[in-house]
């Protein structure tokens, strides 16, 4: 079957040529051939084998399939395993599977062509953790069977909360005593120890269990009780204000770290009017728990009645912060009120004032402010714990009179910007005040006279021989006397009796201020003349007009900005006021104007649940669990089940579905339940379960389903753009034909931006029937003659989703029967039962035994055995 085609050289074959040998093979059955081809050179013999195989296949697939680590999320993951043919014919494959792990292995069995690869896809379900090590095997043409091994290690979604120091769990953080109105933060790690990337949120249990808020923990559990004031003032109160997170929502990668800062800021909350509670502490226990976003399985699940509730056991860390409140406690020795001695002008007294730290936990920080005439040192400083420090009050008049003072004290601690919540500094938190009370007299002054030598001078006494000397020096200007003209006639020239009444008259002794520049719209006439006087401008000291008119312009333009200020900021507090008492709770009434808030007693406290008033959540503040409660419960009630648009038409609806929610927003969303358990499904019946939305953010969000499964595809709507604060719900319908588990996922989108998938469980069961009882007994009816017929009734229950078509038939022995059912044959419907009655009719030669088959169309079959009991009289 080889053949050799070949033309030997005669002659020897010189260098650089070659010759040219062809084999053919042409098999003539199914079978490998051997054979050799000799080739003689020279005085050598070359053998060369020669080979002839049929042709084959020759398959390899992978020895196993590893998935690593994921998070155990109730999603349906994929890998795909290669069945590679080397060969050159075509192999047959066949995969088998015997477990309940495995979900899907698509395809079982097939063909792979010559050179070529086949990809068999493997699916797995991560609901629960577990370690996944399955074997599937595998029969491959010409190989044999192989086994490949399916590995994976499903575990739970954890966050961890470490010390950034030591690196250790942590379970509480002890902020320690802290002043009311500072601020302490302390800085934690907050850890992913999952494979996949994880969406956190912190949120803040101001309702949990052993929560204190404002309550001394050192008192006795009586005084407790009896000041339950401070309880009910407690509950209303937004805790958000108290602890601050930063940053309160992010994303952590697989296995990475995140610095997180806790602030610590008490508030102090009044009690009762007329109770001193100025040197009381107040302690705080607060639980914090960092969530994972995207895992609603502990939220939200779905009820028989189709009813939607809320649970909260979400997978969770949670941090338990405590602290405590103190007031400052700086008393001042002597105070508030400091009297200093009187003193002259440029002398100095002084007053020893010692300042005592009562406080047993912590230090204080204060700071004077400058304040005219009084001097204080050391200015700032500070003072340790149950310690004193000595302050000495100076007080340094500049001028004579009398001075109460407003001493400002400013304790100085760590506390939180009005602006920017985020940054912490050093400020003053609280302010105490003393009040100084001083007085600086004039001294005597002894007035020297000295002889006038002749010149009379401006100011001079009434005979003009002596003058005080020094009287005059302190005068910056001389003096002027001005008079109106018209009130006064006396000496009045005749020329000038018909001058303007607006005149100014200057006194004869201003001689010395007639000479400077004064305003040109204005005359000066003398006393008694009424002539007009001379007054000397100077020109390169004086105004032009030109000048005088830029001047004026200038304070009109400035006058006019001022006023514009004034009513541009009037505006905004109008429009500010407006928008406070502009709603349907508060009608304009000002506080403490004569309305007394009501007192609650403790039965009102048991009957009554205040509830949390909503409003919208800041991004900076931290979620309250009183919050989500209180937006929850306010979204539950308006609940639209049907008219929702399919896509956002408005320009509202437009700009709110296009945002890209935040962690916190997304938390606030509720879609599930996130595992939708149909039970047992018979085959060819529709069944639907409600998938609910909640939305209770304060826009329009856009959830768009997008489902590839051949049994949910009479699902619908697939797209709903949901209002704020509401309550809808979409039907998943399930309709299956093949028998067996379901498990697949669907997904859908928030905003056509984030994604979530819901999986769908269910198991495929045929029809079936069940009966209250596989054996009966039938009794004579007492009264009744023996020959009359025995009668009992057997129930026949339906507790699947379909009905059911059913069949009595007796099995007939060789005695025949006696017994009858009625109906013998009808419908159970969906979650029923029917009633069948049994009758024996009593004969000579009749069985007091008989058998019944209920058979179920397409469904199971039950034997029912009867029996007669037959009672003989004499």
């Amino acid at each position: 079957q080889f053949k050799l085609i070949v033309e030997n050289p005669e002659k020897p074959v010189a260098s650089g040529l070659q010759v040219t040998a062809v084999v053919e093979y042409y098999p003539e059955s199914e079978e490998d051939l051997q054979d050799r081809l000799l080739l003689l050179i020279e005085d050598d013999i070359v053998d060369i084998p020669l080979l002839g195989l049929i042709p084959c296949c020759y398959l390899e697939i992978e020895s196993d399939i590893n998935f690593g680590a994921v998070i155990a999320n109730s999603k349906i993951i994929s890998k795909e395993i290669n069945i590679a043919n080397h060969g050159s014919s075509s192999g047959a494959f066949k995969i088998s599977y015997d477990g309940v792990v495995l979900l899907n292995i698509e395809p079982t069995s097939g063909v792979v062509e010559p050179k070529s690869i086949k990809k068999v896809k493997v699916d797995i379900c991560t609901d629960v953790p577990r370690i996944i090590k399955e074997v599937i095997k595998v029969e491959l043409e010409g190989h044999g069977c192989t086994e490949v091994w399916i590995k994976a290690v499903v575990v739970e979604r954890v966050l961890k909360v470490l010390g950034v120091s030591c690196g250790n769990v942590l379970e509480c953080i002890n902020f320690g005593p802290v002043y009311f109105g500072s601020s302490k933060t302390e800085q934690i790690s907050l850890y992913n120890e999952s494979p996949e990337c994880t969406d956190w949120v912190a949120v803040l249990e101001d309702n949990a269990i052993g929560g204190e808020m404002g309550t001394d923990l050192q008192r006795s559990a009586d005084a407790v009780l009896q000041d339950l004031s401070l309880k009910n003032r407690t509950r209303d109160i937004d805790v958000s204000t108290l602890i601050l997170c930063i940053p309160n929502q992010g994303t952590l990668q697989p296995y990475e770290k995140s610095l997180v800062t806790l602030c610590f800021s008490p508030k102090r909350f009044k009690r009762d009017f007329g109770v001193n509670d100025s040197s009381l502490k107040q302690d705080y226990v607060l639980f914090l728990r960092f969530e994972a976003v995207g895992n609603k399985d502990g939220y939200l699940q779905a009820l028989d009645d189709g009813t939607a509730f809320t649970v909260n056991h979400p997978h969770h860390m949670e941090l338990a912060l405590t602290g405590s409140g103190l007031p400052v406690m700086l008393t001042f020795n002597p105070g508030p009120v400091i009297k200093f001695m009187d003193c002259f002008l440029g002398e100095q007294t002084q007053v020893l004032c010692t300042l005592r730290n009562e406080s047993e936990s912590l230090p204080v920080t204060f700071s004077f402010c400058k304040t005219a005439h009084f001097n204080i040192f050391p200015e700032k400083g500070k003072i340790k714990k149950r310690s004193a420090k000595d302050v000495i009050f100076s007080f340094s008049p500049h001028q004579i009179g009398t001075f109460k003072v407003k001493q400002v004290v400013d304790i100085i601690g760590t506390g939180l910007e009005n602006n920017n919540l985020q940054v912490s500094k050093t400020k003053s938190f609280h302010r105490m005040y003393l009040s100084f009370i001083g007085v600086c007299k004039s001294k005597r002054k002894n007035i020297l006279f000295k002889v006038n030598p002749g010149i009379t001078p401006m100011i001079s006494n009434a005979t003009g021989q002596f003058v005080a000397d020094g009287t005059g020096r302190y005068t910056d200007t001389a003096p002027v006397a001005i008079l109106k003209s018209s009130q006064t006639q006396i000496h009045t020239h005749r020329i000038n009796r018909n001058c303007n009444g607006d005149a100014l008259t200057a006194f004869p002794n201003d001689r010395a201020a007639s000479i400077r520049p004064s305003e040109r719209n204005k005359k000066y006439r003398t006393i008694f003349t009424k002539t007009e006087r001379y007054n000397y401008i100077d020109p390169e000291f004086s105004y032009t007009d030109c000048e005088r008119l830029s001047k004026e312009e200038h304070k009109e333009y400035y006058a006019d900005f001022i006023s514009s200020l004034r009513q541009r900021r009037l505006q905004k507090d109008a429009a500010r006021q407006f928008y406070i008492y502009n709603n349907s709770v508060s009608i304009g009434l000002k506080p403490a104007e004569g309305l007394v808030s009501p007192k609650i007693s403790i039965t009102d406290f048991h009957k009554e649940k205040l509830q949390f008033k909503m409003f919208p959540l800041d991004e900076n503040c931290l979620l309250t669990s009183r919050k989500l409660a209180a937006i929850g419960s306010k979204s539950s009630i308006k609940e639209i089940w049907s008219g929702l648009s399919a896509m956002p038409y408005s320009t509202q609806e437009k700009e709110d579905c296009s945002l890209t929610l935040t962690s916190k927003q997304l938390h606030q969303i509720f879609i599930g339940p996130s595992t939708m358990d149909f039970g047992d499904v018979c085959v060819y019946s529709t069944t639907a379960r409600k998938l609910h939305i909640i939305n209770n953010l304060l826009v329009h969000i856009w959830i768009q389903i997008k489902i590839e499964i051949d049994e949910l595809q009479q699902t619908g709507p697939l797209s709903q753009v949901v209002p704020p604060l509401t309550k809808t719900h979409i039907p998943i319908v399930f309709e299956t034909n093949t028998l067996g588990m379901f498990k697949r996922s669907f997904t859908y989108t928030i905003n056509n931006q984030h994604l979530g998938h819901v999986l769908v469980v269910a198991n495929a069961v045929s029809v079936e029937l069940e009966l209250s009882a596989r054996e009966v007994i039938l009794n004579p009816i007492p009264g009744y003659l023996a020959e009359t017929e025995f009668r009992t009734t057997v129930r026949v229950y339906n507790s699947r989703n379909h009905p059911a078509e059913f069949t009595w038939k007796p099995i007939i022995t060789d005695r025949g029967t006696a017994f009858s059912i009625r109906p013998t044959k009808g419908f159970v419907e969906a979650y029923r039962d029917l009633e069948c009655e049994v009758v024996w009719h009593p004969g000579f030669n009749s069985p007091e035994e008989g058998e019944f088959n209920l058979c179920v169309r397409k469904g199971n079959t039950i034997k029912l055995k009867c029996f007669a009991k037959v009672t003989i009289h004499k």
